[in-house]
């Protein structure tokens, strides 16, 4: 089933023995649209702070009642490691998470997997910069290399500039995240200034280039497709009859 993000963000958390807060926001890995957290919340029960939570320690969400129940307990939360999220997270910070809670390191399994998807194209490792001091490279690559770039906020890409091949189209005004497989599959974008009034959808598959500097996304589709595309009501779930029309439209093989 696909969710809004910003229905998500709606949601209240429950633990095995009682609420602990609200959906904020999600991080997803920009090298396979996976959803590694999501951020809770926690209001005046922890004074404002939030707490990182994996999809694979929730159990059931229920869109209708807009609750979303996880196995922890309010103790594990409470007890969980600092993290600030306004700042990128370290690697060292998701160890201590995942060591608190007994989660297995999504990062133990290596690169990628097969069926990803990707963001924009993979950017290659820096290659020395001559006649640098040896000691002082060495400082800025491990520091670069305690916060992970792949981790993304689902807010900070909610605005981004949308263009098709031939021009622009509007901007990100939400997600849709795939419930069973934890990955976001498409982004909802706001035509306002092209087409007013109408929402239309763009699968994440169909991205041609992210630029993360510019918070611009350009998808391999023109403008005349987009327009004659099915349209997408927000208040109605996007279920397979509305996906299958969709990838029809466009001609592109189902990820399903």
């Amino acid at each position: 089933m696909l969710h809004s993000l910003e229905i998500l963000r709606e949601s209240t958390v429950e633990a095995s023995d009682g609420e602990i807060g609200s959906i904020d926001d999600i991080y997803f890995d920009d090298r396979s649209s996976t959803v590694r957290y999501l951020v809770v919340d926690t209001g005046s029960w922890l004074s404002g702070r939030k707490v990182l939570v994996s999809p694979s320690a929730f159990e059931r969400f229920d869109a209708d009642r807009r609750r979303a129940v996880t196995r922890l307990t309010s103790d594990q939360v409470q007890k969980s490691p600092e993290i600030d999220t306004h700042r990128p997270l370290s690697r060292q910070m998701e160890e201590s998470l995942h060591e608190h809670y007994g989660w297995m390191p999504y990062w133990a399994g290596g690169a990628a997997p097969a069926l990803a998807i990707p963001w924009g194209p993979v950017v290659p490792i820096a290659e020395p910069l001559p006649g640098r001091d040896v000691v002082e490279q060495e400082l800025e690559e491990r520091r670069r290399s305690q916060d992970d770039p792949h981790l993304r906020s689902g807010r900070t890409v909610t605005g981004y500039y949308i263009h098709a091949s031939d021009g622009d189209i509007g901007h990100v005004a939400d997600l849709l995240l795939d419930e069973t497989a934890s990955r976001i599959r498409y982004v909802v974008v706001d035509t306002a200034n092209w087409l007013p009034g109408r929402k239309v959808l763009v699968a994440v598959k169909w991205f041609h280039d992210v630029n993360w500097s510019k918070e611009t996304i350009t998808a391999d589709l023109t403008k005349e497709q987009i327009r004659s595309s099915p349209e997408y009501d927000p208040t109605q779930i996007a279920g397979n009859d509305y996906e299958t029309r969709l990838w029809t439209h466009y001609g592109r093989t189902p990820y399903w």
